[in-house]
C-alpha cells in the first residue's frame, strides 16, 4: 500500500510541473495533494507546523511569480500599465486558446495591440511585447525553483 501511495505522490509532483506548460492544471493544488496524501494516508506526525507554514508562504509566492514577473518585465521594456495588465490577461487567455504555445504567443500579441492602440510607436510597442516574453520565461523559471524547493523540503522532512 505504501508503495502505491508513494507512486501517486510522485505522479502528483510531476503533474505540478506539467502545470508550467499547461496552466489549466492547478500546479500548487496538485503539489498540495501530494503533501496531504502523505500526511493523511502514510504519517500524520512527520510534517510539522513549521513545514505547513512555509508551504503556505511558498504557495503564495507561486501565485505571485507570474504577475510580478510580467509586470516587472513589461514595465522594464517600456510598457504601460495597460500593457502590464494585458500581459496577465493574455497569459490566461492563451492557456485556453492554443496550449501550451498560447501562453507565450497570446500575451505577446495582446501587449503589442494594446500598446499600439495607446498610440505608441511600433518600436515601443514591440519592445513591451518582448518584455511580456521575458516576464513569462522568468515567471516560469521562478515557479520551477519554488516548486523544486517545496518538493525537496518535503522529501527532507519525510526521509530524514
Amino acid at each position: 500500500m505504501d508503495i502505491l501511495v508513494w507512486i501517486l505522490i510522485v505522479l502528483l509532483f510531476i503533474a505540478s510541473f506539467a502545470s508550467l506548460i499547461f496552466p489549466i492544471i492547478p500546479g500548487a493544488l496538485v503539489l498540495w495533494l501530494g503533501f496531504l496524501m502523505y500526511h493523511f494516508v502514510l504519517d500524520r506526525t512527520e510534517l510539522t507546523i513549521f513545514f505547513w507554514g512555509i508551504m503556505i508562504v511558498l504557495t503564495a509566492s507561486l501565485f505571485l511569480a507570474d504577475v510580478i514577473a510580467n509586470s516587472f518585465w513589461v514595465k522594464k521594456f517600456g510598457g504601460s500599465k495597460w500593457g502590464e495588465r494585458s500581459a496577465a490577461i493574455g497569459v490566461i487567455i492563451g492557456s485556453f486558446l492554443i496550449p501550451p504555445f498560447g501562453i507565450i504567443i497570446v500575451p505577446f500579441f495582446v501587449v503589442l495591440v494594446v500598446e499600439l492602440y495607446q498610440t505608441r510607436s511600433a518600436e515601443k510597442a514591440l519592445s513591451a511585447s518582448v518584455g511580456s516574453l521575458f516576464g513569462f520565461l522568468s515567471g516560469t523559471a521562478a515557479k520551477i525553483v519554488i516548486q523544486l524547493f517545496m518538493i525537496i523540503w518535503f522529501l527532507v522532512e519525510v526521509l530524514a
